[in-house]
């Protein structure tokens, strides 16, 4: 189901025009909306497959916008627009179910890039059905996932949901419970089938190592590097990336994993050059994220980017 129609709300004259001109110039049919109120009675009347919305509007906010398509049209997908000081605001907007967010102000490169990225969950929207049949037949995830119960015919199901997409999948469970191999079979039933599966495991690898296991690293960048290496994320470019114990990843090294889930680029430690990458987020954990949230040890705008999808 390709992108068709998209309502556009902003305050702000200028952006809109920016947008509409953007949008229609890749062949969109682009309505705006000046306000919350108008953007929310032209959802009423129309049907569209993209909202970009400004969080900050007269009337009704982006946030109560937001909440209001949840109850009447939960098949509508929401992108929030945030100021890079509003960032709590953004995250709030992912606990309430947007499906992105881009800070103002943006290239129109990341609107391409947004673009792409709700085509693709569009098109999963609407073999959900086949993917639920094919799972078992694809990668037969009966036989290499432990447990039949009903938990795990939930986790089957979830699997066949999001197999075919590119959002994130956060998997949360005690170790010993198969997570490596739940996050193989969102690879091998989606799109990425035939493009690497890359792992990593977060907790078994010391700090200052990580980050250029990760990143890839320049030639003489540090003691001992003889020459340029490239990280698990142009690695698993094309494919996915298999983020285990993602819990015990330091903070500075989260905040630079957040960055590349929102730029899709890299830059290797001693390295100048952002590296454009294309990879599918699958992290896994044995931890209480949320907890860990709440104590600061793990970043609350990580948390949310990374659970898009839950399976636990």
């Amino acid at each position: 189901m390709p992108i068709t129609r998209i309502l556009v709300a902003d305050d702000e004259e200028s952006m809109r025009w920016v947008l509409s001109k953007a949008l229609k110039r890749k062949g969109f049919s682009v309505d705006l909306a000046i306000d919350g109120r108008q953007a929310l009675s032209m959802i009423q009347e129309n049907s569209y497959d993209l909202a970009i919305l400004d969080i900050k509007m007269p009337g009704i906010t982006g946030l109560d916008l937001l909440d209001k398509i949840r109850e009447l049209k939960k098949e509508l997908l929401v992108v929030i627009m945030t100021a890079e000081a509003s960032m709590k605001n953004a995250v709030e907007a992912m606990k309430r179910g947007a499906y992105d967010y881009i800070t103002k102000p943006f290239d129109l490169d990341v609107i391409d890039a947004i673009i792409e990225k709700v085509s693709r969950a569009r098109e999963v929207a609407g073999q959900v059905t086949m993917l639920k049949q094919e799972l078992k037949e694809r990668y037969q995830v009966d036989k290499n996932i432990i447990g039949n119960s009903a938990v795990m015919r939930e986790v089957y199901k979830t699997i066949g949901k999001v197999a075919g997409s590119d959002v994130t999948v956060l998997i949360q469970g005690e170790s010993g419970t198969g997570k490596e191999l739940v996050a193989r079979a969102v690879h091998f039933n989606s799109g990425r089938l035939g493009k690497p599966f890359v792992a990593i495991n977060c907790a078994a690898i010391p700090r200052e190592l990580l980050e250029s296991e990760l990143f890839g690293s320049e030639k003489g960048s540090f003691t001992g590097s003889v020459e340029r290496k490239l990280g698990k994320f142009e690695q698993a470019n094309h494919g996915t990336l298999f983020l285990d114990e993602i819990g015990d990843m330091p903070l500075d090294l989260q905040a630079k994993i957040l960055r590349v889930l929102q730029e899709q680029e890299v830059t290797r430690v001693g390295g100048t050059q952002n590296i454009p990458v294309d990879v599918r987020i699958v992290a896994a954990t044995n931890q209480e994220l949320l907890e860990q949230v709440r104590q600061k040890e793990f970043r609350e705008d990580l948390y949310y980017r990374l659970n898009v999808v839950p399976i636990t």
